[in-house]
Formats: C-alpha cells, sequence, structure tokens
C-alpha cells in the first residue's frame, strides 16, 4: 500500500528531469536505470513526454522490453509515433511480445501498413502472433478493435479439482482476472464462474452444477459506446466479447472503455467548439486550419443572414424605435445561449442513455421551461427599459420579443440533437457553432418582427 501511495503522489519536477537529462548525457546508464526503477512505468512515460526525441530514444533503448512496453503504451500518441519510427521492425515486435494483445495490437496498428508486417513477422509467439492478427481485422470502434484474448475460461464438464489446476496455468497470462467464463465443448458462452463458489465446491463437483448461467456480454461487432453503455449501466470491470454464434472470443476490461469515453469526450468538447476532425495543439497550422474553418465559414455565412435580415427591417432604425438596434447583440446572445444550453441537456442524455420518452414531451418540457426562464429574464429587460428610456411600448416590444426568442431557441436546442441521433449523427455538433448561428438568426428575425407588430412601424 504504501508503495502505491508512493507513486500516486509522483510528480515531475524541473529538477527530477534535469538529473535524468545529465544521467543520459553523461551515460551514466547504471544510475539512470536504479533512479527509474523507482517509478511507475506511467510516470517514466510522463518523463519521457518531457525529454526530446534522442533522449527519449536513449532511455526506450536501455530499459528491458518487459518495462518499456508498458512505457510505450502510455507515452503521448504523437510522441509515441516518433519514437517507434526510430525503432528497428524486431526492436518494436520484442515490444509488443510483452504486452497483452489488445496493447500490442493498439501499438501495431499506429505504424505504416508495410512496417505492420515486418513486425508481426518478427513475433516468435505464434499463439501471440495470430491473437494479434486477429484483432487487426477488427474495425478499431468495434468490441472486437477493444478486445484482449487473454482470459480465463473453463469447461462445464471440468471437475473442481481440475478447473483450480488449469485456473492457475491461464491466470499466468493474464494481468488481472476479473472473471471466470465457462464455455462448452463447441467453445460457447454459457455463463460465469463465482471464485466463492469454486473455492467452497467439494473437488468431484462438476463446474456445470455450480456456475451461473446469467451472463453480460456483447458481439464482437458492437460499436464501442455501446459497450461502454453497457459496462457502465450494469457496472462491469470486465465484460466477455462473443460472436453471432455465442462463441467466446475475448473480453474488454473498464480501462480500456476509459479510454473510449475519454477520446468521446475530448471528440464532442472540439465539436461543441467548433473544431472538426481529432486535432490537438501541437498539430500543423494547416491541420488545425483545415479543422476551424468550416465552422468559422459557417459563423461568417451567419452573420452574413443577420446583416440582410437586419436590412430588411431598416425601417425600424428610425425615430424612438433606434433602441432597438442596441438591443440586437442581447437578443442574439440570448438566443445561443438558451439554444447551446437546451442541447448540451439533450447530448448529454442522449450519451448517458437517460433520454426516454417520446418527442413531443421532451419538446412541451422544454418550451414550458423556455417559457418560465424567459418571463422572468423579460419582466426585468422589461423594467430595465421602461426605467431608462420612459417608452413602455418600445420596453414591451423588445421582452416580448426576448420571450419568444429564448421559447423558439430552446425547442430548436432541444429537437435538433434528437433529430440528429434519429438520423445516426452524432449530436455533439448541435452543441457548437451550428445551433449559436442558427439561433442567433431566427433569434434576430423574430426580434423585429415581433418588435415591428407592437410597435405599429
Amino acid at each position: 500500500m504504501e508503495e502505491d501511495k508512493d507513486k500516486i503522489q509522483f510528480e515531475l519536477t524541473n529538477a527530477l528531469l534535469e538529473h535524468i537529462e545529465q544521467l543520459i548525457a553523461a551515460q551514466e546508464d547504471k544510475v539512470l536505470q536504479n533512479t527509474l526503477e523507482a517509478y511507475h512505468y506511467a510516470d517514466i512515460a510522463e518523463i519521457l513526454d518531457e525529454l526530446n526525441l534522442e533522449q527519449a530514444i536513449y532511455v526506450i533503448k536501455l530499459l528491458d522490453s518487459e518495462r518499456t512496453s508498458d512505457i510505450l503504451k502510455e507515452l503521448d500518441e504523437d510522441n509515441r509515433e516518433k519514437v517507434l519510427k526510430n525503432l528497428t521492425a524486431q526492436e518494436i515486435a520484442d515490444e509488443v511480445e510483452e504486452l497483452d494483445t489488445d496493447d500490442a495490437a493498439d501499438i501495431i496498428s499506429e505504424l505504416p501498413e508495410e512496417r505492420q508486417q515486418a513486425v508481426i513477422d518478427r513475433i516468435e509467439d505464434q499463439e501471440h502472433k495470430a491473437e494479434i492478427e486477429e484483432l487487426l481485422a477488427y474495425d478499431e470502434d468495434t468490441a472486437g478493435g477493444l478486445m484482449a484474448k487473454e482470459l480465463v475460461k473453463v469447461y462445464e464438464t471440468w471437475t473442481v479439482a481440475g478447473c483450480l489446476r488449469r485456473i492457475r496455468g491461464q491466470a499466468k497470462e493474464v494481468s488481472r482476472v476479473h472473471s471466470v467464463y465457462v464455455v462448452d465443448k463447441e467453445e460457447k458462452l454459457i455463463g460465469r464462474l463465482s471464485l466463492k463458489d469454486l473455492v467452497v465446491a467439494k473437488s468431484e463437483q462438476k463446474i456445470a452444477d455450480i456456475y451461473i448461467s446469467n451472463v453480460d456480454c456483447v458481439n464482437v461487432h458492437a460499436n464501442a459506446e455501446e459497450v461502454a453503455k453497457i459496462m457502465a449501466k450494469y457496472d462491469l470491470e470486465a465484460i466477455p466479447v462473443v460472436d453471432d454464434t455465442k462463441t467466446l472470443l475475448g473480453r474488454i476490461t473498464i480501462d480500456d472503455i476509459v479510454d473510449v469515453l475519454k477520446e468521446e469526450a475530448e471528440k464532442d468538447y472540439q465539436m461543441a467548439a467548433g473544431i472538426t476532425g481529432d486535432v490537438e495543439a501541437d498539430d500543423t497550422i494547416l491541420e488545425l486550419t483545415r479543422a476551424r474553418l468550416p465552422w468559422l465559414f459557417l459563423g461568417l455565412v451567419g452573420g452574413i443572414g443577420a446583416f440582410l435580415i437586419m436590412e430588411g427591417f431598416e425601417g425600424l432604425f428610425t425615430g424612438k424605435a433606434v433602441i432597438l438596434f442596441f438591443f440586437t447583440p442581447l437578443i442574439a446572445a440570448m438566443a445561443g445561449n438558451v439554444g447551446v444550453q437546451s442541447s448540451a441537456i439533450i447530448v448529454q442524455g442522449l450519451a448517458n442513455d437517460d433520454v426516454k420518452g417520446s418527442v413531443n414531451s421532451r419538446l412541451l418540457k422544454e418550451m414550458v421551461l423556455a417559457a418560465l426562464n424567459g418571463v422572468i429574464l423579460a419582466l426585468f429587460l422589461f423594467l430595465f427599459v421602461w426605467a431608462f428610456k420612459g417608452e413602455p411600448n418600445t420596453a414591451l416590444a423588445i421582452s416580448v420579443s426576448l420571450v419568444a426568442v429564448i421559447i423558439v431557441a430552446g425547442l430548436i436546442g432541444t429537437f435538433v440533437p434528437l433529430f440528429l441521433n434519429k438520423r445516426g449523427i452524432d449530436p455533439a455538433i448541435a452543441t457548437g457553432p451550428f445551433i449559436t448561428t442558427s439561433n442567433d438568426i431566427l433569434g434576430i428575425l423574430l426580434y423585429f418582427w415581433i418588435a415591428k407588430m407592437i410597435l405599429g412601424i
């Protein structure tokens, strides 16, 4: 426990980084090995991410493959790509031989196709090699792309005594034993085995007499997000993966699902910010421009649309009604904010599978909520305009417009993500500039139209 506590408290300081760099420069290999020995492989990966490429490769080649294989999978993706480019196919093969099949497949999949085969050809363990090739055949966003082949399985015909002996042998190849799966003679998943039941059972009992038939599983072609939802719903640390005939193929563990959730959250955050594609701060200017420009262009088109609407109501900007012009940014901002709030709640609900009931009931609820918020805000705005300008009709026009804009923005913010989700489009797009721009334009149109009706201009 004390060792784990020390690892949790790891902090990469400038002093430690400078010390590591000095040891590398002086080629004090033994001292460097002893220094790094005290740290968890994830901590070492954090250190390597801060070193330059030459220094990182020096450390990778200095440490043994059993240690560096874990370090490689924890490296920043861009840094890992650079390191792998500077390792030979044999060196990479030595690394992946030490990893579980899912991690090994992930690293190999990042290589160019010609290097992938060169690395696979140099893997000595033929069973490990075949399993990695099997995993590489699946789409990375499916259960097959996430699963590992390492697991503990037993046959229903085994006795408890024989089962225990075989479990000990299988467990050596599995880093963590979350579950023991039971299969029939055709390798079909039929249940799971409680370790407690196994320990207390009599040696001569058959596994068929003590296994639990109720076991959650996912199809090998199931979407990664679907797998994440199932594991989260049933609070599972691992879940078995089967094919269409229920044949047991592998298992997915919680650490893989955490990675899926993290990647999905990052993607949704970027989409909400108006960034298309998976980009990072260190990407090239051209890549960042391609990711940002589409939504910026949409904002430009939206701005032109707002200009054309305002030009159509040019007659309002005379006399006492000129005050309407100064409240245009407020109306546009409120429309955008309400739309984003509504869509964000729906998108979050869809992601967590919490959105239940009909679309109509959702829209009705949002309309009532938006109307309540709108009336409260409009009342405050009415009093402000009346007190500031002493014109109750103008204050009424602006306030009524605000209520209408908020209601419509709330409805659009609710309907659009639900509609996109029904069409198989990521609803996270509805929390970004798309919903903001559309609500801005519609809000301005409603604002001037209602104001013109009330003021009779």
